[in-house]
């Protein structure tokens, strides 16, 4: 049975576009931990010194989130290494894996902030409210470390979910922190003990909403699910509507990292393969119309050979004049 197969490395493939991309964002990655590591320790010590449960809980978060920036720096790092004879499409899947690690970090964070919240809100009625102003005053400092960090992260936050999910992080903690700045003029003008704790447990409520998508989108691309922003009936619509192509099946589409969507088909051809002219211009198609750079096609000449049959897709029949 005649087969023709066609592997994505021709004119068209996109690769380098993705590859590369994460590269960019070492400087913002170094500059962002350093900063951020300098504001969790005078925020940790402010907090200590104010009796502060929001400006610590604060701290701990930021904390993560620097944990998190160092994952999500060594997982685009790793994703860079070459490919080998094990690891055949090199470790681009590691991208993901610090994807999903954040998102399980921020919610570990969550508890903590949560326990220590609810002991301080049940001792709020013999506790004394911290100094509301050293409380606004850091917070406020932390407006603008968390903002200037989201701000290095901005440009790559629509085609990476790796790099959102550190921007994300970031813009979420500079409205955490104006949410503290808050918190601290309501203490210092009511002298009210409570308002801390509740703060805190609005930051909680705060970081588990923003960690629940990248934790849902992170698990389907570790399961290999068809990436958010791929519709696979167009995708196998437009397969099918290649020339001399009568049926699709075993469409396959999953990640191969964060911003690398794969795709491998079966195309029915009884004419048999144009060539390579049409395998390049289909590559083409897939890469501009789906954003998908790296296809393999295999040509069928009768039957679909496959042991999946179930998802196929019929060329569609044009009406007659």
């Amino acid at each position: 049975m005649g087969h023709g197969h066609a592997h994505g490395h021709g004119h068209g493939h996109g690769h380098g576009r993705h590859d590369h991309a994460p590269a960019t964002f070492d400087r913002a990655f170094a500059i962002g931990i350093a900063l951020n590591l300098g504001f969790v320790a005078a925020e940790g010590a402010a907090g200590l010194w104010a009796g502060s449960v929001a400006l610590l809980a604060d701290a701990g978060h930021t904390l993560s989130d620097v944990l998190g920036l160092v994952v999500a720096w060594g997982g685009a790092a790793l994703a860079r290494r070459a490919p080998s004879k094990r690891f055949t499409y090199g470790l681009k899947g590691s991208t993901i894996l610090a994807a999903l690690l954040n998102a399980l970090l921020l919610l570990v964070a969550v508890g903590a902030i949560v326990l220590e919240a609810v002991e301080r809100l049940l001792d709020s009625g013999h506790a004394q409210a911290a100094p509301g102003g050293v409380v606004a005053a850091v917070a406020a400092a932390g407006i603008v470390v968390n903002g200037a960090t989201a701000w290095l992260f901005a440009r790559g936050r629509h085609g990476d979910v790796n790099i959102r999910g550190a921007y994300l992080h970031m813009a979420s903690d500079a409205l955490v922190s104006a949410g503290v700045v808050v918190a601290g003029l309501a203490m210092l003008w009511t002298g009210v003990a409570w308002i801390d704790p509740v703060v805190s447990l609005a930051i909680a409520a705060l970081i588990v909403w923003q960690t629940w998508g990248l934790l849902r989108e992170t698990v389907e691309m570790a399961l290999a699910a068809v990436p958010r922003g791929i519709d696979y009936d167009r995708v196998a619509a437009a397969l099918a509507e290649l020339p001399g192509v009568t049926r699709v099946h075993d469409l396959h589409i999953w990640p191969m990292s964060t911003t690398e969507p794969v795709l491998t088909a079966h195309l029915v051809m009884p004419a048999g393969s144009p060539g390579d002219g049409f395998l390049r211009a289909a590559q083409d198609m897939l890469h501009h119309r789906f954003g998908i750079g790296h296809a393999t096609m295999q040509v069928e000449l009768g039957e679909a050979c496959g042991l999946e049959r179930a998802e196929t897709v019929q060329r569609p029949e044009r009406p007659t004049t």
